[in-house]
């Protein structure tokens, strides 16, 4: 029989907490066993250092070549020994090809791409390895980038000569203000133009159920007549709900209601000290099921379109699972956007998430009773660490530029805090077991199967997301016989899904696997289904009614005779918590 699971030892959670605070919840035995891997792999591999050899030769005589080029014609004229990889904006002002910013943005573009093909390809380092040291090499070349400094970064010196150094002295102002704010624990400058409920969550609708984990909140109707089937949204609980119900302009949960749709939607409460026991199964019971269970009581006789988000996504695959195992058909559809079942390939976000790293943080929620929300913003900011901290610190300190607050912006700053016991069974669980693709994950004591779902199923992947990687979100398609309608968007986890028609520059994949059909490889689907220019919400909305009965006049807000009785204007006060 196999060993029993041991409770961690109390002086080891305190040393690993610890450890924890000190290196920014960072595992270095994580970091230092992928490096030894690599390293070691790399010393027994004389073939490889010969290639690596070759190539370091190769790009010297390039760059010399380059740097004859420039001599004989002028820097301007000169081609590029190598070009940015195309996602690569660092580069692209005219002022990169002048003396000697010329050489030294080709200097570094043939350094990333000699540690990048220095950590791949190494026989033996185990894949998640060879992932993280890439990661750091990536990182720390990032921090060297030329652009990064006042000195090697000609947009900023001419903006510094062209202004007398206003530019640095701005720079300094905002540093000062974001320092202060920082210390102070206030959102970033601008958020103040986004008031929750006023100027974002400012659909009109009623809380008609509150416990101590959700609210739910019923939107007002503004058609005449609505879709007889209504739909409940399960956002995740890693981020506030109203990136689906931004500005009024965006908001997808506005757009459902003028489409002619009853819309529910779950708000989560944000977790404290206090919540530490809190599970997955508590969010499946408190969070879905008690929702679902309001929405049969105020718009009975009616099935359910089923709508997640992300992490809420998975919850409801989970729970659209286990009610095709027990017989229980209250569900229409499922909807799933940027929503992960299987987690063999979870994509970068996978770099956080192994047994030495969760071990880390697993102590450090044991002693808090959450993870903070600051460690998941770290997290996600090293994944693009150009797009999230390197561009903007240059814009904002060196060309003394504060770019301006929008409605997504302001909406990623009001940041979530996670349960240390949720999170805990979330990373072993589905993380690091796989357990839901796998068919051990329990419900109810029982597992549950994804192969037991049919029910017709739409599902939205990004293109750049580096949260649920498409091709990962993708893998439902195996998983479950459903009829699967697909849509691939362009765009990231968060703006991929804020589409809203007469978004400039948006297009979108669509195609249809029928149910039982044959599994199509996503690399295959993705070069036989034509692109389509706009929105895909019309589609989606298109497809719902394809799956909806009859219009019907709106139900009433809330059930007050079976315990729903309105308890408040929406956003209602979860939302409202930091």
């Amino acid at each position: 029989m196999p060993p029993q699971t041991q409770a961690p030892n109390p002086l080891d959670i305190q040393a690993r907490a610890a450890l924890a605070d000190a290196a920014a919840s960072m595992s270095p035995q994580s970091a230092l066993l992928a490096w030894a891997d690599w390293a070691s792999h790399l010393a027994i591999s004389p073939g490889k250092q010969s290639e690596l050899a070759a190539l370091a030769l190769e790009q010297a005589a390039a760059l010399a070549g380059y740097l004859r080029e420039c001599l004989m014609t002028g820097p301007g004229e000169a081609r590029d020994c190598i070009a940015p990889p195309a996602q690569d904006r660092r580069f692209a002002e005219l002022e990169w090809r002048r003396w000697p910013f010329n050489l030294w943005h080709q200097g570094f573009l043939l350094n990333q791409r000699w540690w990048e093909a220095a950590t791949h390809g190494v026989a033996g380092v185990e894949r998640h390895h060879e992932n993280v040291v890439a990661f750091a090499a990536r990182q720390w070349l990032d921090l060297f980038s030329p652009g990064n400094q006042l000195a090697t970064n000609p947009v900023a010196l001419k903006r510094t000569a062209e202004e007398a150094g206003a530019n640095l002295a701005r720079g300094q102002a905002i540093l000062a203000e974001n320092l202060q704010r920082a210390l102070a624990g206030m959102p970033p400058a601008g958020t103040e133009n986004f008031v929750v409920g006023r100027d974002v969550a400012a659909t009109p609708g009623k809380v008609v159920l509150r416990n101590r984990l959700i609210e739910l909140i019923q939107y007002a109707p503004t058609t005449a007549q609505v879709r007889a089937e209504p739909v409940l949204i399960v956002p995740a609980w890693i981020m506030k709900y109203y990136i689906l119900d931004l500005s009024p302009h965006n908001s997808l949960v506005k757009y459902l209601v003028d489409q002619g749709h009853t819309v529910f939607c779950i708000s989560w409460k944000n977790p404290g000290a206090g919540d530490r026991d809190l599970g997955m199964d508590d969010y499946l019971d408190l969070g879905f099921r008690a929702a679902l269970g309001a929405v049969n009581a105020i718009v009975p006789k009616r099935k359910v379109h089923a709508t997640g988000y992300c992490l809420g996504g998975t919850l409801l695959a989970v729970a659209a699972a286990a009610m095709a195992r027990d017989g229980d058909d209250r569900l229409a559809s499922m909807t799933l956007f940027c929503a992960q079942t299987d987690f063999s390939e979870p994509g970068e976000l996978g770099l956080f998430v192994d047994e030495s790293q969760v071990a880390l943080l697993e102590a450090q929620m044991q002693q808090k009773g959450y993870l903070s929300a600051e460690q998941m913003a770290g997290a996600f900011q090293m994944l693009r660490s150009y797009d999230l901290l390197w561009s903007r610190m240059v814009s904002e300190y060196l060309l003394g530029e504060r770019r301006p607050m929008n409605d997504l912006m302001a909406w990623n700053a009001d940041a979530t805090r996670m349960p240390a016991r949720m999170h805990s069974q979330y990373l072993h669980r589905l993380f690091l077991n796989d357990d839901l693709s796998e068919g051990r994950y329990p419900v109810d004591g029982r597992p549950v199967s994804l192969g037991d779902i049919t029910l017709p199923v739409f599902s939205v992947g990004t293109l750049s997301d580096h949260v649920a990687p498409w091709r990962s979100v993708y893998k439902l398609h195996y998983l479950s016989p459903a009829r699967i309608t697909f849509v691939l968007t362009s765009g990231g986890h968060n703006a991929g899904i804020v589409s809203e028609p007469g978004h400039p520059n948006r297009s979108f994949r669509i195609a249809t696997r029928p149910a039982g059909g044959n599994y199509i490889p996503p690399d295959q689907w993705l070069e036989t289904t034509p692109s389509k220019d706009g929105s895909w919400w019309p589609a989606w909305v298109a497809w719902l009614r394809k799956h909806s009965g009859a219009s019907v006049p709106p139900p009433p807000i809330g059930a007050p005779r079976k315990g729903y009785q309105p308890a408040g204007d929406a956003p209602g006060c979860y939302v409202l918590e930091n």
